[in-house]
């Protein structure tokens, strides 16, 4: 046994390198990245390679696991949305080598989209659901998801937040076990006909019971005072419940880190209490299924009743004023320093794409320019603020040609390499069967830039890939996106725009920050 000083991803890494992991199947994004990138530098031998997308690793993922073998998929809380069809059908086949599936989710919309809670996930496919309120949890829960999942045959949903993921405590670390021999699966359940698929179900659900009954036999509920009856009994989920323990309130505490929600300890909880208070980090699952339990007229409180915030992640300082307990408030950071909007760092390649593009269009009154996720969604903002739209990972290209399909000419895309191969290609197919007339920008720093520098699924493809999908090669055409060269790009940008079809730019240059470490 030792000790280590942990993030919470690191945590995650480590329990599950100790709990026999065979494989990890991830697609970088923020807060799970790390994770993976932890496997990849302490454990060579297990297999890390990054994923082409979400889905593509849970698909890897269940392999491994019908070969009998330990496997974690890692994602963040919209790489859920890529992955879904396998996961929900990976409840219905069952699993045999264990296997976790890690969400990320993302309160407050740090790095993210949306905020949108993948606990959901874990009630739609009718799995188990894990979620720690610290590190050391972190690191202990993912050696028994492991062990239930191959218990119960079904994978498991394991639940963390960004202020978990990304901040650091000390872990006991204990001792690795062995990793499962290779035992492929013999079961017909694996092939999902609708007459396997039906009884598969059945056997899904009734497995509801017994997932139920585990949860229940590891709830408890704590007593500050330790009289039987307080006003607030509070119901903690994840990090939550360290919130509620550092405001020293005379509260009744049931602490719920797994799902679903443990029906039994709720009703024990709402005999001692006048009302309930339901703190957790994410969209408000636990306080609707809480409201369901105890029925009409039970008083509980949370974000849907306003005595918490109904946006981004909890601190402290909400939970403590939701329980009555005044705390100092001392200026937000937004008060004393001014904010300093994030910028594309300089002598990045995407300054010169924006440049040469916003140059070009100016001649162009109708033009329109479609986002995508990536470093490059940084044009939007000033000094270029040179797009329409960004919505989701490829939408760039689907969007432009449904545009370009309205009558917006031109209508241009700006994806980055890791974006085009994780979900572009097939847009880009769309717009060759049906000759739009876009212009595709495939900004390509040869690397996953935002994420932190990993490996582009596509490096040094990209041509090929484009021409094999139909694109005419002679539209193909790749520039180097430097101000030396300002006028060569534009004059491509401006040749591409006047044909009537579907083309594609690449302009290609390493991104600084990896070209930093590479110089190293």
């Amino acid at each position: 046994m030792d000790k280590r000083l942990l993030l919470g991803d690191e945590a995650i890494a480590l329990g599950a390198l100790n709990a026999g992991l065979s494989g990890v199947y991830a697609y970088p994004g923020t807060p799970s990245t790390e994770i993976c990138e932890f496997i990849q530098k302490s454990a060579p031998e297990v297999r890390s390679r990054w994923c082409t997308n979400e889905k593509t690793a849970m698909e890897a993922a269940l392999g491994m696991s019908y070969a009998g073998k330990r496997a974690l998929v890692c994602m963040k809380h919209v790489g859920m949305n890529v992955c879904a069809d396998a996961f929900v059908n990976s409840a219905i086949t069952g699993v045999n080598g264990g296997l976790v599936v890690l969400a990320a989710d993302d309160p407050s919309m740090h790095s993210s989209q949306n905020e949108q809670d993948s606990r959901f996930y874990g009630k739609f496919a009718m799995v188990p659901v894990f979620e720690p309120s610290t590190q050391q949890e972190a690191y202990d829960m993912v050696s028994e998801a492991f062990d239930l999942s191959e218990r119960l045959h079904l994978p498991v949903l394991f639940r963390v937040v960004t202020r978990l993921a990304h901040s650091r405590a000390a872990v006991v670390v204990g001792d690795s076990i062995p990793r499962n021999e290779l035992s492929p699966a013999s079961d017909r359940g694996w092939v999902l006909l609708p007459a396997i698929a039906r009884r598969q179900y059945v056997s899904l659900i009734d497995k509801q019971p017994d997932i139920l009954k585990y949860n229940e036999s590891l709830t408890a509920i704590e007593c500050q005072s330790g009289v039987a009856k307080v006003r607030t009994g509070v119901i903690a989920c994840g990090i939550g419940y360290n919130y509620v323990k550092e405001s020293g309130a005379d509260v009744a505490i049931l602490k719920i880190n797994r799902y679903p929600l443990p029906e039994a300890a709720v009703k024990s909880l709402a005999l001692r209490c006048e009302r309930i208070l339901v703190v957790e980090d994410g969209q408000p699952v636990v306080e609707q299924d809480v409201k369901a339990v105890l029925g009409a007229g039970s008083n509980v409180r949370g974000r849907l009743t306003g005595d918490l915030p109904r946006t981004g992640e909890l601190n402290p300082d909400c939970v403590a004023a939701a329980l009555g307990r005044k705390q100092e408030k001392a200026g937000s950071v937004s008060e004393i320093v001014a904010p300093r909007p994030p910028q594309l760092c300089k002598g990045c390649g995407h300054r010169d794409v924006y440049a040469a593009l916003n140059r070009v269009v100016s001649e162009y009154p109708g033009a329109r320019i479609f986002g995508d996720i990536g470093c490059y969604t940084l044009g939007a903002l000033p000094p270029f603020s040179a797009l329409a739209s960004c919505v989701d990972m490829g939408a760039s290209i689907t969007m432009a040609k449904g545009a370009a399909d309205a009558g917006v000419s031109p209508a241009i895309a700006v994806i980055g390499d890791s974006t085009f191969t994780h979900s572009g290609m097939t847009g880009l197919l769309d717009a060759v069967n049906d000759n739009s007339d876009i212009t595709v920008v495939i900004s390509d720093n040869l690397t996953t830039a935002m994420t932190g520098g990993q490996d582009s699924a596509g490096t040094s493809k990209f041509e090929a890939i484009c021409v094999a999908l139909g694109v005419k090669p002679e539209h193909v055409r790749v520039v180097v996106p430097l101000p030396a060269n300002m006028e060569d790009i534009s004059n491509v940008i401006r040749e591409e725009i006047e044909y009537k079809g579907v083309s594609v730019i690449i302009p290609r240059r390493e991104c600084m920050q990896t070209l930093k470490r590479h110089r190293k």
